[in-house]
């Protein structure tokens, strides 16, 4: 069975206080490693933790206890509850967050405000719990307590998890318009950069042959102005 029960490694304790199953049947009910359960064992995992009897919340009935002690190949199976809970709703409305909490809110929208500018302000209310009055305040820094203020991670503060944060970055990544950004020059092919155009040759022949012209009509006029002035 694909299900753990409640509170495994309280289960997973009393189960190596009470009964003579082994490591592996203790790991495969609990859904814990077999080196975990080892260690729970010799003391070095769980302490303080108090066990939990899974025969007295109906998880485990006593003739299946025994029958794995008998085989210790034998797996151990959870029983199913009893008792059905009614699915709950979805609820509507920002996250409820606690009153702990709700001062640490503030530095958790200036961090993502900072590091994650494409999420919108729904998203932002989804994830720390808060109003969209709060979050303008913070990104014009006329918070009450806006001197003080630290970016901090939602993840780390406890408001959210970071599967919901990553579903709400890539959700604002997909919605987000590509930018083009200027990538830099690039080179000219070869052919571009060898052909010579037939305008520029001229121009710069013609220049050249005026140039040469006026130089000899210069010399001309300097040489037969000599035996006048003599």
């Amino acid at each position: 069975m694909s299900n753990a029960p409640l509170m495994p490694k309280a289960t997973a304790v009393w189960l190596l206080d009470n009964t003579a199953l082994t490591f592996d049947q203790v790991a495969d009910f609990t859904k814990m490693h077999p080196l975990e359960v080892r260690a729970i064992a010799d003391g070095d995992a769980a302490q303080g933790i108090k066990g939990m009897d899974p025969i007295s919340n109906g998880q485990l009935t006593r003739e299946e206890i025994e029958k794995a002690e008998k085989d210790p190949n034998y797996r151990l199976h959870l029983q199913e509850s009893k008792v059905v809970l009614p699915p709950q709703p979805k609820r509507k409305g920002p996250r409820y967050t606690p009153v702990s909490r709700r001062h640490e809110r503030p530095s958790a929208i200036l961090w993502l405000l900072r590091n994650h500018a494409e999420l919108k302000d729904a998203q932002i209310m989804r994830l720390v719990g808060t109003t969209k009055s709060t979050i303008a305040s913070v990104r014009d820094r006329t918070h009450w307590n806006a001197s003080s203020l630290t970016p901090m991670d939602p993840v780390t503060l406890g408001l959210c998890s970071q599967l919901e944060l990553d579903f709400e970055v890539q959700r604002a990544a997909k919605e987000k318009p590509v930018d083009t950004t200027y990538g830099g020059a690039t080179l000219l092919p070869a052919s571009e950069t060898t052909k010579k155009e037939p305008e520029y040759e001229g121009a710069e022949k013609s220049s050249d042959d005026l140039n040469v012209d006026a130089v000899f009509a210069k010399l001309k006029t300097i040489g037969g102005k000599k035996p006048d002035d003599e």
